[in-house]
């Protein structure tokens, strides 16, 4: 599909006599794309959404999905695809759902089965479906009273879609970790399909193959029984009551996720802080209900990302922060213990010695006026970069860290949403160009029109630019024949563009 005529079917400023021109177009979309669109549209008034529903078959679903057609507008029978969005919507009829619970395509059965607010007798019959899949669908969206019923099924794709419900009850849950009280699972997704023994192969060339990557089976059902003990941990509702075991358990999977579980303890944690997987320490560095000793011992992990993971925990203490700080890169952003400081914290972290410090609060968005100066005008680029976004700095600060900081704050001061026009277009023209503040720029509603030019330079941000409504009328007329697909489209949907030219590309 032409990707003008893509963009132009989002345009808000399209004329009504265009979105009837494309509806036709769209009758001849193989790919459904330019329906799609147009289902989207916010302001398709009635006439509109019935003429494209009549002439775009494809048109039903998204038209559904955005609330512009009801069950008098679906034929189950001729629209199969749309009555059951229609159900998922809880918009459908107990008829379909009755009609649907007992066609011969699996498919429509398994895509009902996740349906909700279903009629008790057709959750029923679902629940006894012959094709384990639609029974799994059925026990994954948590139809009520399905998981105890459920939970000792023959089958463990069935057992892991109850082991992952929120809903299940606890006894259920921990049943379904331990084993304890179950009937043995008599079949899996594996000898479902395959002769025993039998291992997928991770690199598995077939297409239609729905096999998970490495998944065996020898008769036992090891590897699809793991999966159901895996999410279960998984599930937050499942009691930490025997999941304590399974930190020593060889699967470095599921100590993960018993590391990462609250409530257990202490000498739990201790040995997964110990753990020789890094992925198991990591997840253990993000858990709740760890104490002092795993912090310390997991600050010292030569691993970053057990170490970025502490560092965004809520509760790190100060000195273990300070630590991290200096020797983990923990990302742009305001950590949870930083956001959380007391004002007195604030003032201290701000007077620090130590720049890494430093730049943790300057990302912080409520610092007293005297704080967030004294970080404005800070030394360390970075520290002033990480203040720049602050909703408080007045314009004079903003001049001054760009003066003294140059490139280093420019995609900051460009990002806020108060600055100044005429400090855009001097950011955007800063020679070499700034990239990363001329796609700060052409993201920014009041962009003015010479900036956006020059934000047309840059790859990444050109696409932003080519939908500005501020860019030159003519200049997004020119980007309908960016060799850019994504350019094209985007400057089909500005609002800027001519309507003559709408409709030259739609007419002609």
């Amino acid at each position: 599909m032409d990707p003008v005529l893509l963009g132009l079917a989002r345009n808000p400023a399209l004329p009504r006599t265009l979105v009837a021109s494309l509806t036709a177009l769209a009758a001849a979309d193989p790919d459904d794309e330019l329906a799609a669109r147009l289902a989207g549209r916010p302001d398709l008034d009635g006439a509109q959404v019935a003429a494209l529903a009549a002439q775009v078959p494809a048109s039903l679903v998204p038209l559904v999905r955005a609330g512009r057609l009801t069950a008098d507008d679906v034929d189950p029978a001729a629209r199969p695809d749309a009555a059951l969005a229609l159900l998922d919507e809880g918009r459908g009829t107990p008829a379909w759902a009755r009609r649907f619970a007992a066609d011969p395509d699996r498919a429509y059965r398994e895509a009902l089965a996740a349906c909700p607010g279903l009629p008790p007798d057709v959750v029923d019959v679902l629940a006894g479906d012959p094709d384990v899949r639609v029974v799994a669908e059925l026990a994954l969206w948590g139809a009520p009273g399905m998981a105890a019923r459920l939970a000792a099924h023959p089958s463990a794709q069935v057992r892991r879609a109850v082991a992952c419900d929120e809903a299940a009850p606890p006894d259920v849950l921990t049943a379904l970790v331990t084993g304890e009280g179950m009937p043995p699972v008599r079949r899996c997704q594996v000898c479902d399909q395959e002769e025993v023994p039998f291992a997928h192969d991770p690199s598995c060339p077939r297409a239609d193959c729905e096999l998970p990557a490495g998944a065996s089976c020898d008769g036992t059902h090891a590897s699809a029984l793991h999966d159901v003990v895996l999410a279960a941990l998984l599930n937050p509702a499942t009691p930490a009551d025997g999941v304590s075991g399974l930190a020593a358990d060889p699967s470095s999977l599921l100590r993960a996720a018993v590391a990462a579980r609250p409530g257990l303890p202490r000498d739990v944690y201790a040995r997964l802080a110990e753990d020789p997987v890094p992925g198991v320490r990591e997840s253990l560095a993000g858990n709740p209900s760890i104490e002092a000793g795993v912090f310390r011992t997991l600050a010292g992990d030569r691993y970053d990302e057990v170490r970025r993971a502490l560092a965004h925990h809520p509760r790190v203490p100060w000195d273990v922060l300070a630590r991290l700080a200096a020797s983990t890169r923990v990302g742009a952003v305001l950590l949870p213990r930083v956001a959380a400081a007391s004002p007195a914290e604030v003032r201290d972290l701000a007077a620090s010695a130590r720049p890494e410090l430093r730049v943790l609060v300057a990302r912080r968005r409520d610092l007293p006026a005297p704080v967030r100066d004294a970080l404005a005008g800070d030394a360390d680029a970075k520290v002033a970069g990480a203040v720049a976004g602050h909703p408080g700095l007045p314009e004079s600060l903003l001049r001054m860290l760009t003066r003294r900081h140059g490139d280093r704050v420019a995609a900051a001061v460009a990002s806020r949403p108060d600055v100044p026009a005429e400090l855009l277009e001097e950011l955007a023209l800063r020679e070499p160009p700034v990239r990363k503040a001329l796609r700060a720029t052409a993201r920014q509603p009041h962009a003015p029109g010479p900036a956006l030019l020059v934000c047309l330079r840059d790859a990444r941000a050109r696409q932003d630019a080519a939908g500005h409504p501020g860019l030159p009328p003519s200049v997004v007329t020119g980007l309908l024949d960016d060799p850019d697909e994504a350019v094209a489209e985007k400057a089909a949907a500005n609002p800027s563009l001519p309507r003559p030219v709408m409709a030259a590309r739609v007419l002609g």
